[in-house]
Formats: C-alpha cells, structure tokens, sequence
C-alpha cells in the first residue's frame, strides 16, 4: 500500500468531526553542478536522516526546459508531477526511478482555459488529495504578471489526474454547479483535511486564510496583514497535520520568519518562531513533517514540533547566502518552494530559480 495513505485514512463525515472534537474538550534540467565528481556520492544530513542526492532524476530531453519551480506532488502509483513556469513542460510527470511519463503543454492549458504563456505566468502550488477511491490534484494559480490589459488568473481548481477541472472557484469565475466566484487576490496554497474540509491562503494578496467544507461552502476566514497571532506576512502555504491525536492547520508565515498552528476551525494554538527562516509550505510522511525553506535549506519537525534536521543549508554561518555556489552545487539549497515525499521516503524539491532544479533524494541508512 502506497504509505501516503496516513493523510487521509478514512475520509471522516462532519458528524464524526464534531463528536471527536466534543470528545476531546471533555477530556528537470539541473543547473552546472561544481564540486561533485562524477562518481562520488552527494550526500545531506546526518544519522537517521541522511539522503543522497540521485543525479539522474528530473532530466528533461532537449527542446524542454524548466521555468521557476513551483509545485510538486506525489500520487499513489509513486508518480511525480512536476510544475514550474515554463510553456515547454507546463507539467513534467516522472516515475520514482526518472523515466519521464508523460508532459502537459497545450493539451493542459486548454483544459483549464489558457495559453501555454499564461499557464506559465500564473502557475503556482500543487496538492495531491486522495478522496474515497479516486485521487485528485487542487492547483493554486497567482495573478498574472502582465502589465497591459486585463489581469487573469486567481483561481483555485481541482482536477482529476489527467488534468481535467471539476471544480473552480475565484475571481472572475462564473457561478455554476462546478464553480464560484470568490474574492481572494493572488492564492498560493491548498490543504484538505481527512473530513473533506478545504484550506485555501491568499499569501500573494489579503494574507487571509479560508476554510471550506467539501462542496466548497465558505465555513469561515481569518487573517490579514500583520505580526500577531493569526495575522500574517505572506501566507504562503497551508497544511494539515495528522501526527498528533487531532488534526491541526499548519501555515507558512514565510515573511514573519514562523509557522502558526490552528485547530480545524482556524482558532489560533500556537505560533513556532526560530524554527525556519522563510517557510514555503509543508509534506507529512513517516511521523516527520517536511518544510521547504526559500532561504536555503529544508528543516524536518517531530510530532512535537522539535527541529530534528536542516538539510542543505545553503547559507553561510554568517547568515549571507553564497548565491553562486548554492545554485550549483548539489549539496546545497537556494531556494527550495515546494516538495513531496514519495513511498519508499525518497524526498524531491522544486526551488524558485529560473532552471526550477527539481531533484531527488534517496533516505540512507545509518
């Protein structure tokens, strides 16, 4: 069995939410690389979590390249899709060995309405969702960059595995049985919790924070711009944890420099500081959660939120960033903005560079 069934073990109904809660109140195209022979093993971390970097993994066939890394995510047969902003993949789907499966380019942005160019304008955040039997993917899509005419973009959709659009909700949607509009401003991130509710951050726009139930009915929303709690500069990303007994809402406060931690119904529990720099968003596997940090590492949390490795750092003890070497040498982050875990613990991250640098990671044992 695929092991990232642990986020979503039994889709529970809204009834058994509110009885657990009553409960519980009772009681790629890699860039140059230097400083790595050909033939000798590039390793980060230490002890238990130690990974190797797989050279061989993410390589696209000429005529292809990536744009800024954007998302990343792993479904249940260990496949891993690709996105970052690029008109030539839009999607790039590998196996867990590197054999590319399959790309999406014209075919994907007529499906969700667009030209290759403003897919790649607008790409942000991926998530995979296992729902019942079938599995899913909701896609976050900034505001657009361009400078004349009308803005697009802004919306949240979710589609089957071949990239067909269910649902959609923004601005400038239409309302209708597979869609709603909503005033959110530049979206950057998507969580489902196993009970069906839907967490969307606004963290490019109103630094709000929404939650949904399954159909996409607005339950309730927090936040805004700010350094208190439940206030937030650049919501980057979302997710909801099950490493302890009961669920909570993670948030990437990537610019207050912390994470904050909510309950289901976003009521605030506490806010983590001097644990990660700038954080982008969150993957849960083997009793770990995964948080890619754009400024240049990737830092792995306890159930208990305790620090138990930043891998890669690529910043100097002095806090000045070597941007040359950690862009090309494989021992290091730049700017890691999204990654997944796949069955086997092998890790792959997407970094916001103009080359996307997506890379793999093999879990060594000690």
């Amino acid at each position: 069995m695929h092991t990232n069934s642990y986020l979503f073990p039994n889709r529970l109904t809204r009834r058994d939410f509110l009885q657990a809660t009553t409960a519980a109140v009772a009681g790629l195209a890699l860039g140059p690389v230097a400083g790595a022979a050909d033939d000798a093993a590039v390793r980060i971390g230490s002890g238990s979590n130690t990974y190797e970097w797989d050279p061989n993994w993410g390589k696209l066939p000429s005529g292809m390249k990536y744009g800024f890394g954007c998302g990343i995510i792993v479904d249940s047969k260990d496949r891993i899709f690709v996105t970052s902003r690029s008109k030539n993949p839009a999607v790039a789907i590998f196996d867990r060995d590197g054999k590319l499966l399959e790309t999406w380019n014209q075919d994907f942005a007529d499906k969700v309405g667009f030209t290759t160019a403003q897919v790649a304008d607008t790409a942000h955040c991926l998530y995979w969702s296992k729902e019942g039997r079938n599995e899913y993917i909701y896609w976050t899509e900034n505001i657009s960059t361009n400078k004349e005419g009308p803005k697009f973009g802004a919306r949240v959709y979710k589609t089957d595995m071949q990239g067909k659009i269910l649902y959609e909700i923004g601005r400038e949607v239409k309302s209708s049985s597979t869609s709603q509009p909503f005033d959110w401003t530049n979206p950057t991130d998507v969580a489902v919790s196993p009970y069906g509710d839907i967490y969307v951050v606004d963290g490019y726009g109103s630094q709000r924070v929404t939650r949904f139930d399954k159909n996409w009915k607005p339950l309730k929303t927090i936040g805004g711009k700010g350094k208190e709690d439940a206030k937030f500069n650049t919501c980057h990303g979302v997710w909801v944890s099950t490493l302890k007994s009961e669920p909570e809402v993670y948030i990437a406060d990537r610019h207050n420099d912390r994470l904050q931690v909510f309950d289901l119904e976003l009521t605030h529990k506490r806010t983590l500081n001097g644990v990660v720099r700038n954080p982008c968003c969150f993957y849960q596997h083997d009793g770990k959660l995964f948080i890619p940090d754009l400024a240049s590492r990737v830092t792995i949390l306890d159930p208990d939120d305790k620090v138990i490795a930043h891998l890669g750092d690529g910043k100097e003890a002095d806090g000045k960033t070597n941007k040359a070497d950690n862009k090309t040498n494989p021992a290091l982050f730049a700017t890691p903005h999204a990654m997944t875990v796949d069955s086997k613990g092998n890790f792959y991250v997407v970094e916001w560079l103009d080359f996307g640098r997506p890379r793999k990671f093999k879990p060594v044992k000690a």
